[in-house]
């Protein structure tokens, strides 16, 4: 079982965070993108094994659940969409089938927070060149405008949890993040499987009920929170 690496006081940011604040409150990982948590990404995403999805949103659930002294008692649950083209390709969303799973061990763990997937939210407008081997500002540019909100009344003034596998440079988080701001989002947060960017241990929370009914029923002024932190479960020991 993984545990929560605390910090004595405040968040730590990540350098690209530091150098340009996000459009989103917090970014949580459950542990680093090496080893045979790559094995297991790259087997999910690329060679189709289905089957490590469960463990692998078992493992996700433990990073969101650092959120939940913190975050809100009601959120949306957005995995981040693939372009048509790459779910083609692909047959499937990773990040929808980590999200999945995850809720399903939350509802045991945590249920009385309510978190609703909403998995059409997010459209992702074009086919953008994979991240892999970009720098920053390349990633950044790759991704920028590449995202839009389905329905924006449906996401005005909810809080939303976006989902990933990976979190390198938080490049798609931000892009993403910031289409759901313009949308009227009231805050947005971050989880992903793991993260590829160096980080300093932060503050660990808790946060909990969940709807998984995907429907879609204003508008509120962008909401931009100028800090985040990004933080991992270190301990892989379910692996």
């Amino acid at each position: 079982m993984a545990e929560p690496l605390l910090a004595p006081a405040g968040y730590a940011l990540c350098r690209p965070c530091r150098l340009a604040p996000p459009p989103f409150v917090r970014a949580v990982a459950y542990g680093p993108y090496q080893d045979r948590m790559k094995s297991a990404i790259h087997a999910l995403k690329y060679d189709h094994l289905h089957p490590a999805a469960r463990g692998l949103g078992q493992m996700l659930a433990q990073a969101i659940a650092q959120l939940a002294l913190e975050a809100p008692s009601e959120m949306l649950v957005i995995p981040v969409p693939l372009h048509r083209s790459k779910y083609a390709q692909r047959g499937f969303n990773q990040a929808r089938a980590l999200a999945l799973y995850a809720l399903a061990a939350l509802r045991k763990t945590h249920p009385k927070w309510r978190l609703t997937l909403a998995s059409q939210a997010l459209m992702r407008l074009r086919a953008t060149e994979s991240q892999a081997g970009l720098t920053f500002r390349q990633r950044r540019l790759n991704v920028r405008g590449a995202f839009t909100v389905s329905d924006p009344a449906f996401v005005a003034n909810k809080h939303v949890l976006l989902i990933d596998d990976i979190f390198t440079t938080g490049a798609t988080a931000r892009a993403a993040a910031q289409a759901l701001a313009r949308a009227g989002a009231a805050s947005v947060w971050v989880a992903t499987l793991a993260r590829a960017c160096s980080t300093i241990k932060s503050r660990g929370g808790f946060a909990s009920s969940f709807d998984e009914a995907e429907q879609y029923p204003g508008n509120l002024p962008v909401r931009t929170v100028q800090q985040a932190s990004i933080h991992s479960l270190q301990d892989q020991s379910s692996f």
